[in-house]
């Protein structure tokens, strides 16, 4: 089964980070108990002095190349990626999705509807490559602007409601789609270093919501534990 991620900046994370594309590879390593791979046209990280996607340099030098893959990146949202999910799932042959979008979206290019509406554009693209594709969507996670811009937090709450009808409208037999859930107990003061992106607690959450929908909706790997214990958590 092939794994592919797509994501914004907090998926593909900057320079140092382990990102929560890592925890999900050891717990998939741990608990799928069969064979896998981690796919996508990218596999480097944001480098924040060259405000560049450049850098390779991952927290653990041992995150394997192969499973460093990904469709990310800082700054794209929605409306970024579907013009590129068709060829990169041909390219690469995903069978899952994990998605997690919206919030750059929200933030700098369109609102609630036109958000939605993109991605609805992404899952018939992803469709057309692949027509018998899975994908786990994870809503957008309020970051520290929604404490002081109410209008950005309607928006948020807004989109996620949409979300959650698209999943429901167009989640078929052949081609299923979940939506996972927001990070039980997620803080901001403690699950992001700087109000939006995932520290070491938040990337093992983000990972747990994805691991938890999979498991309980498909039977793929087990229960989310922090490989090696509750490090970061």
């Amino acid at each position: 089964m092939r794994f592919m991620f797509v994501g914004d900046s907090m998926t593909i994370g900057r320079a140092g980070d382990f990102t929560w594309r890592y925890r999900m590879w050891q717990h998939l390593s741990a608990h799928f108990g069969g064979p896998h791979e981690i796919v996508g046209p990218r596999s480097e990280v944001y480098d924040t002095c060259a405000d560049a996607p450049t850098s390779h340099v991952y927290a653990d030098p041992d995150f394997p190349e192969h499973a460093r893959r990904h469709l990310a990146g800082w700054g794209e949202g929605w409306q970024h990626m579907v013009p590129l999910i068709g060829d990169a799932a041909r390219t690469h042959r995903p069978d899952v999705l994990l998605v997690s979008l919206g919030l750059i979206d929200l933030g700098f290019y369109t609102d609630a509807e036109q958000t939605a509406a993109n991605v609805r554009l992404f899952v018939a693209e992803a469709r057309a490559a692949r027509p018998r594709i899975r994908m786990v969507l994870l809503p957008v996670i309020p970051n520290v602007r929604a404490d002081v811009d109410a209008p950005f937090a309607t928006e948020v709450a807004r989109f996620n409601e949409l979300l959650a009808k698209a999943v429901a409208d167009l989640s078929t037999d052949a081609s299923p789609l979940l939506l996972a859930a927001r990070p039980q107990g997620y803080a901001l003061s403690h699950d992001t270093y700087d109000g939006t992106h995932p520290s070491a607690s938040g990337e093992h959450r983000l990972a747990g919501e994805f691991a938890a929908v999979m498991h309980q909706a498909w039977g793929i790997g087990a229960p989310y534990a922090a490989v090696g214990g509750p490090r970061g958590l």
